[in-house]
């Protein structure tokens, strides 16, 4: 082992899932800047550091300093100092601050920092409130270091360090060492494997319970994270070994302790649920049932007339399948509208909602997100809300529309119901009251939830409430290559991919994954913009099947950010540079700034001083600290999952052979329907041809449509912990 030691003059990389990084410093005794590359926990630009490590030849970078371990000291130097506290070490101390108070207190500003902060104040521009901030962060930044320099001896990436420490505090380092797995409970984004591989590294028994318990709770988690509201006994018992490493018999006295904890639910043999989605299930089919079984309101004889009155009042001409819809809706308790675009769901919908304004009632709309929400309040010309909003959702004390202080409404109208999970839908249902008539629209086709769940298709398929499904496509749709080749590829056919020049459906064939990201830049950047007139990061929207890859949304990101907004002014956090006007999506449902998964943002401001920026959401300004930013990607390109419930005036979507695990009829469908006037496909004729022949959807594990159908016991009814010995 070699000793080298320097000044970090530039943090060229670093791996927030890993700590990997790449550094440049300067180091004495050599004439040039040294890369170092380790796992180097915390740094920041100008820390002095003491190395242990070897030197390497990398084959494409050269000559390399590989540190195995490290020592960090202050900087000495008045320079040295400047750049230290200019980096972003200290909220509220950015490069113009730090340059005035080293200029003030020359080589004891450290010193002043750490003994007599008050002493700030003499400082132009630093007031008493900075003063304060100044003094908390240097305090916070002492103790986190401590926590990471021990979360890295323990093979933790330093980004989780910081939640650990906003987390726990100062008891994150005993909390860490006497149940490392209680992270993977408490802490978004750290998960049984990262916690499993610091309490191997603490020396915990592999075979202990609190391990075996936490490895089945991941693996249910899991499964709840591909859709799934259960997993079988044989599921989760095979994926625990496999992650364990360890024999059968113990995973399952491990799940039969569980069971008997009530940690985890056993419905009948072998499904074994997390409690809140056993609950939600059981409890959202009781609600259906409660709903369609109470006494309905009064419905007016002369529907026919009143349907007749609205035609001559709106100046439509309804055709028959479009007035037994209207009429059916009314007349129903409980009710799903399905079908494709151009079949006319937007006009029953509002047909529906006229006649029982009409009769009287009073009625709520609402959809899965804020996007659905506004272009639902566009359509109807009344007020709609997402479902947390009009539920009334408060983190710290839950939905405060609920079963004993429900929603005050005749009729509920939900949209987009393909994108509602079984958790949500469950608690939408406890606030409607038994009285009212709830119609679910939806298109059944496109992909399901994000969450667990498949909703709108168990109920459609249950049997047990009036579903109504369009299919006929009006002709004012009928011009659209869009629609005609969204239901084609509905119908197993392959899309008609010639668009004429004023067509709205365009194929660019394109093999290599190189190429189709260039031309998707192009498009996006200059030939797209200049011939439609439209904003490029406010009109067009990238649609990916993968995250990853070439042609996958984080690598078309950062060619997109680097030709849309080509900005100085930005904060780096981690892997990546966020920039004034670039446009961001919210990844993680955070009820604490009412903004949730999927949202859509652009940043409007942002301080380097107390490392801060601002995003707009729907006019509704959201500010995050540094460190809350693994919450928030960009948003030039997103997966279709993620596009779920929006529309966009321009789509370009990518799908080639390295998308083959993705390759599926429903994606294809939902990728096309998400265009409102051009849709862009950049790739192969084979990929489109595979994805249009795979209608295998994989099927999630979940009970409601044998539970509605009256197969199996409600919410209620005692549940069964019965035990397999």
């Amino acid at each position: 082992m070699e000793y080298i030691s320097g000044i970090v003059e530039r943090i060229t990389y670093t791996n927030e899932e890993n700590g990997f990084c790449v550094i440049k410093i300067k180091a004495k005794g050599f004439p040039e800047l040294v890369t170092v590359v380790g796992n180097l926990a915390a740094l920041n630009v100008g820390a002095v550091l003491c190395l242990k490590g070897e030197w390497k030849h990398d084959s494409k970078y050269g000559r390399q300093f590989s540190a195995a371990d490290y020592r960090e000291t202050v900087p000495a130097t008045i320079a040295g100092i400047e750049k230290y506290l200019g980096s972003g070490l200290i909220k509220g101390i950015g490069p113009v601050n730090a340059r005035r108070i080293v200029r003030h207190f020359k080589e004891n500003t450290l010193k002043i920092i750490e003994e007599a902060a008050d002493e700030l104040v003499k400082v132009e521009g630093i007031g008493k409130k900075r003063v304060e901030m100044i003094k908390k962060a240097w305090q916070e930044q002492k103790e986190i270091k401590n926590v990471m320099l021990f979360l890295q001896s323990s093979g933790v990436s330093t980004a989780y360090a910081v939640k650990i420490f906003k987390t726990y505090g100062n008891e994150s380092i005993s909390i860490v060492k006497n149940n490392p797995y209680r992270l993977a409970d408490d802490i978004w984004g750290i998960g049984f494997k990262t916690a499993d591989k610091i309490a191997q590294q603490l020396g915990f028994d592999k075979g202990s319970y609190e391990r075996c318990r936490s490895g089945i709770m991941y693996v249910l988690s899991e499964f709840s994270n591909q859709g799934h509201c259960y997993a079988t006994r044989t599921q989760l018992i095979s994926e625990a070994v496999k992650i364990l490493e360890l024999e059968e018999p113990l995973m399952e006295e491990t799940l039969n302790r569980m069971i008997k904890e009530k940690s985890v639910i056993l419905e009948g043999e072998d499904a074994i649920y997390l409690p809140p989605f056993y609950y939600s299930e059981t409890g959202t089919a009781q609600r259906i049932t409660d709903i369609l079984t109470a006494k309905p309101k009064p419905l007016p004889a002369n529907i026919k007339q009143i349907i007749q009155t609205l035609q001559q009042e709106c100046g439509i001409e309804y055709d028959d399948i479009q007035k037994e819809a209207i009429s059916t809706a009314v007349c129903s308790k409980f009710m799903v509208l399905t079908g494709g675009p151009g079949t006319g769901k937007t006009t029953i919908t509002l047909a529906i909602i006229r006649i029982f304004q009409k009769m009287g009632s009073s009625i709520l709309l609402a959809a899965p997100t804020g996007r659905a929400a506004k272009r639902l309040a566009e359509t109807t010309g009344m007020e709609a809300k997402t479902i947390h909003r009009l539920l009334e959702y408060k983190p710290a004390a839950g939905y405060q529309k609920n079963a004993e202080n429900p929603l005050q409404c005749d009729v509920l109208i939900v949209d987009e119901t393909s994108m509602v999970d079984i958790i949500l839908i469950y608690n939408l249902l406890k606030a409607i009251p038994d009285k009212a008539v709830v119609i679910l629209v939806g298109d059944v086709d496109q992909l399901p939830s994000v969450g667990a769940g498949n909703v709108l298709k168990d109920i459609i398929n249950s049997g047990a409430v009036t579903v109504i499904q369009l299919k006929k496509i009006y002709r004012q749709a009928q011009g659209s290559a869009i629609i005609t080749n969204a239901h084609r590829i509905n119908q197993g056919k392959q899309p008609l991919l010639k668009g004429g020049r004023n067509s709205d459906f365009f194929f660019i064939e394109e093999d290599y994954p190189a190429k189709v990201a260039e031309t998707i830049r192009l498009l996006c950047s200059k030939r797209l913009p200049a011939y439609y007139k439209v904003n490029p990061i406010r009109d067009i929207q990238v649609l990916c099947p993968m995250q990853r890859g070439e042609t996958g949304a984080q690598n078309l990101n950062l060619l997109l950010q680097e030709s849309l907004n080509p900005t100085d002014v930005m904060l780096r956090y981690g892997g990546t540079v966020y920039r004034l006007q670039d446009k961001v999506m919210q990844i993680k449902n955070n009820y604490d700034k009412n903004v949730f998964n999927g949202d859509i943002g652009v940043i409007t401001r942002i301080d380097a001083e107390d490392r801060t920026l601002a995003v707009i959401f729907d006019g509704n300004e959201v500010d995050y600290d540094v460190t809350e930013l693994d919450e928030v990607v960009l948003a030039y390109a997103t997966t279709v999952h993620k596009s779920q419930g929006s529309e966009y005036p321009i789509v370009v979507a990518p799908l080639t052979m390295q998308h083959y695990m993705m390759l599926q009829r429903n994606l294809l469908y939902t990728c096309v329907t998400r265009a409102k006037k051009v849709f862009v496909l950049v790739g192969t004729k084979k990929a489109i041809a595979i994805a249009v022949s795979n209608d295998k959807i994989r099927q999630r594990n979940t009970l409601l449509a044998k539970r509605l159908a009256g197969g199996m016991k409600n919410f209620g009814d005692e549940p069964v912990f019965a035990i397999k010995t």
